[in-house]
């Protein structure tokens, strides 16, 4: 018996008690924001919330990548209202991971951790792992930046190492999306959530030659040391994968490893089904598509999710809304923000700081 109608362009699309329960935590949960239990925040540190993963080709120079990972949204679902005004956790680890050889385990990780925040000031330090320790868990690797100044207000605070740069700090969120529209029966108007929200961003730019020599695959992760031992907390590359995951599935999702992400395909495949109408076929077809959670990136060729890395101005809902209803909705209408930037860091200024 079905429990909804969604109408949208063509014939309305009915949907199932699952299905319901997928709508709602996909514009919820929304690109990776709150992917925690019950669209809160992993480990309930809205610090640890892992939300996007950018890589494009440096503007104007071909021999450098710029690589991005945005996690803390400044507003939380669940309890309702701000988060903290403190970006990073500083007993956190923040990795994004690279995999060199095609087998979903890194071979390099680009590190961060985090002074305490004092007198309103905190501190990064970016480290790099190869090899083994890459593939680990911990915050060990040679130091490239220390003691780099965190950006906790409008200007952005950027530190040189050779020919590598860094920023770490309070961004405006470039994520677009109809939020409202999605939770009114898929009637898009275009307004965008997330044109005034803020986020925490990790900014690379570093040489193409740091990434290897052959195309590589990207996710980020968030470990959390406050107990004493590493624990992941939250990990991603692709947009809106949480949603189709119950609880139980959810927490495993965000504890492994790409290498791993086949075991989900059945658990992806069956929520397909309900919310797409696929066939059985079809959505495992469809489902294998989405795994492993790996961005694929090769810094010779334009940058274009999800099949070669992620431009800020990438729609991601527009590859995932046709996906989600098997081609029945295909935009929600939004665009990229106007205040992202030209030039390094890339991401525009904060709102509310």
């Amino acid at each position: 018996m079905c429990t909804a109608t969604l109408t949208a362009q063509g014939p309305p699309l009915y949907l199932g008690p699952i299905a319901s329960r997928l709508l709602h935590g996909t514009f919820v949960a929304m690109s990776h924001h709150y992917s925690g239990p019950e669209f809160g925040s992993p480990h309930d540190d809205a610090r640890l919330d892992f939300t996007d993963l950018f890589a494009f080709p440096k503007p104007g120079d071909k021999n450098a990548s710029v690589l991005i990972m945005d996690v803390h949204p400044s507003v939380n679902v669940k309890p309702p209202g701000p988060t903290t005004t403190d970006p990073f956790s500083p007993d956190a680890v923040y990795e994004i991971k690279i995999d060199t050889n095609g087998d979903d385990v890194a071979d390099i990780a680009y590190r961060f951790r985090f002074s305490p925040l004092k007198d309103g000031k905190q501190t990064a330090t970016w480290r790099r792992a190869d090899g083994d320790a890459a593939a680990g868990i911990g915050d060990e690797g040679r130091v490239i930046v220390e003691h780099a100044p965190v950006s906790t207000g409008r200007e952005a605070q950027i530190t040189k190492a050779g020919n590598c740069r860094f920023f770490a700090g309070w961004r405006s969120d470039p994520f677009f999306f109809d939020v409202e529209g999605a939770l009114d029966n898929l009637r898009f108007t275009g307004k965008d959530y997330f044109a005034d929200k803020d986020i925490c961003s990790i900014v690379l730019e570093l040489p193409n030659s740091e990434l290897g020599s052959r195309p590589v695959r990207l996710w980020a992760r968030t470990v959390d040391g406050r107990t004493g031992k590493w624990v992941q907390a939250d990990r991603g590359a692709r947009a809106q994968q949480t949603p189709f995951l119950p609880g139980d599935d959810r927490d495993a999702y965000l504890a492994g490893e790409p290498a791993n992400d086949s075991r989900f395909i059945a658990t992806f495949a069956h929520s397909l089904e309900h919310s797409g109408g696929y066939t059985p076929d079809d959505a495992r077809r469809v489902a294998g598509t989405m795994l492993p959670d790996v961005l694929p990136y090769n810094p010779t060729r334009p940058a274009v999710y999800p099949v070669n890395g992620r431009l800020l101005t990438d729609s991601v809902v527009e590859y995932f809304i046709p996906l989600f209803s098997n081609g029945k909705v295909k935009t929600d209408k939004t665009r990229a923000h106007s205040d992202l930037l030209s030039e390094f860091p890339y991401v525009g200024p904060p709102h509310n700081r």
